[in-house]
């Protein structure tokens, strides 16, 4: 691919800046009605080192208003980054909805140089292409404009620059002992980049080669792909007519009308001395896992989801109550606020996932996109329907990267809900738990309830499998979730001594992940 790139076409002086004024008006213009219509706008440059990214960048940058954009340089992740999962970083910082995000290389670090330089195994590069594509599409299926430039020179005109940038001393700093070795391999790389290349072209994040020899033809090319690109995605908007946010009806295929909670068997109940005398033992055991997974590195993740008065708030206590609490956080998840709304709606999730040895528990999640969202309209249906592969791909990504996963749906009766209710509204100290939308919700219980068949249905899966438990009895519910949690960080402990310390956290790669994957 790189090979028939013709490396020699070059720009005139007053072409360029007759060219340049244009488009910088466009440019200009074009910022503008994005930030009126929300869109938000990604632009990732990757290319050879010495190709001349920083100084596209500046150029690009100049004819826009600066309170609109953001500049980011993937430098090696710092020691809180490594401590996450690797797409964590860059999760953060994309775009809200109006707003224009440049990254200075970007999560294809992962290939060019985690893979290149033997960090990755090659057998394991599948998975990081399947959590990069799958980024790329969850955020530009969100609206995202996502722009990849590769700036490429050859191995000659790299090497002519390095010399150029050694011998002046306020730059020679740039050429480091690790970019001479990577440009000894450069035949190597070239075949590395063409691979990712072809792997990670696509039609909603396509690469755009940029030759880079002449400065001049290639800020003419990166200014005239994003005009034409900001100009034909804009137009598109205009020319459609804007989505529909009806209330959507919860209906199932008749391929899914399993009756999954109907199978659960709700008389299971458990005596209090029983419960106090294996409460306590379970508390403590899950203490001391907290300090395990912490020398380890071993992140967790504890999802709650469920009907109202299932008894959530109670077993997050339970777990929590002997646990350090400097080694875990619980986020209570409500209606989204105006920053999250700019975002992707799994943004405000990523932001709160835990470094490795750390603990996050979910008072409800993501799973709200499928569950209340949806039936309540607060999303459309390709929203809704989108979101069951971007929660499995989101899981699958956590999964790869060594946290443990456990998603807890509990489920109780309808009547026991009601014996709930009643009880919050006679007991002065309890009525605060119990509102005029509990009551609404309750209404429709059998909307729910299809709906959270097909949530279970489509996102449990091998990596992520729904645990539901049995809640009509609270003290079953909380020793059955004791029991699951200790036993899935036992599992992942037990992986960890099983290598013999191999496997655990270096600084500058994703935070502790099983010998077997990336």
């Amino acid at each position: 691919m790189l090979e028939n790139i013709d490396l020699s076409r070059k720009v005139g002086k007053a072409e360029y800046k007759r060219t340049k004024d244009r488009l910088e008006l466009k440019l200009a213009a074009l910022q503008r009605r994005a930030i009126d219509l929300n869109i938000p706008v990604i632009i990732i440059f990757e290319g050879w080192h010495a190709a001349g990214k920083g100084r596209m960048i500046n150029e690009l940058i100049l004819p826009l208003d600066p309170r609109g954009f953001d500049v980011h340089s993937a430098l090696p992740p710092n020691d809180e980054e490594a401590l996450r999962p690797f797409l964590w970083r860059f999760w953060i910082k994309t775009p809200a909805r109006g707003r224009i995000t440049i990254f200075d290389r970007c999560w294809y670090r992962r290939i060019l140089y985690d893979w290149a330089d033997g960090i990755i195994k090659p057998e394991d590069l599948p998975l990081a292409y399947q959590d990069i594509i799958s980024f790329e599409r969850q955020l530009a299926d969100d609206g995202n404009i996502i722009i990849k430039f590769f700036l490429h020179i050859t191995k000659a005109e790299q090497k002519h620059r390095f010399d150029k940038l050694r011998k002046q001393t306020l730059t020679a700093w740039r050429v480091t002992q690790v970019d001479i070795k990577r440009h000894k391999q450069y035949d190597r790389y070239r075949t590395v980049i063409e691979d990712m290349l072809a792997q990670t072209d696509s039609d909603f994040a396509p690469w755009t080669i940029i030759e880079a020899h002449d400065r001049r033809f290639a800020s003419l090319k990166i200014l005239s792909v994003v005009v034409n690109t900001l100009e034909n995605y804009i137009a598109d908007i205009e020319r459609a007519a804007p989505p529909s946010r009806k209330t959507e009806t919860a209906t199932l295929d008749e391929s899914l009308h399993m009756s999954i909670l109907d199978k659960v068997d709700l008389t299971r109940e458990m005596k209090r001395p029983a419960y106090r005398k294996q409460l306590k033992r379970k508390q403590k055991r899950l203490r001391q896992l907290e300090h395990e997974i912490y020398v380890h590195r071993v992140p967790v993740v504890i999802v709650f989801e469920g009907w109202d008065a299932a008894g959530k708030g109670g077993n997050i206590r339970r777990l929590t109550q002997r646990l350090d609490p400097r080694g875990y956080e619980v986020v209570s998840v409500a209606a989204p606020n105006d920053i999250e709304k700019a975002h992707h709606y799994l943004w405000r999730f990523w932001t709160r996932i835990p470094k490795a040895g750390h603990i996050t528990i979910f008072d409800r999640s993501w799973y709200g996109r499928v569950l209340v969202e949806r039936l309540e309209g607060f999303c459309s249906k390709l929203e809704w329907q989108r979101a069951y592969r971007e929660i499995n791909e989101m899981e699958k990504h956590l999964s790869h990267s060594g946290t443990v996963l456990l998603k807890f749906w509990l489920h109780i009766h309808p009547d026991e809900q009601l014996r709930r209710f009643r009880e919050r509204q006679r007991i002065p100290h309890k009525q605060w738990k119990i509102t005029d939308e509990d009551w609404r919700n309750r209404e429709k219980w059998d909307a729910y309830k299809t709906v959270v068949e097909e949530m279970l249905f489509r996102t449990s899966t091998p990596v992520a499998p729904w645990i539901i438990v049995e809640s009509n009895c609270k003290r079953n519910a909380r020793i059955k979730v004791l029991d699951t949690v200790i036993a899935a960080i036992e599992q992942r402990l037990n992986q960890v001594r099983r290598s013999k310390g191999k496997v655990r956290f270096q600084p500058g790669r994703s935070a502790y992940r099983p010998q077997h994957l990336y």
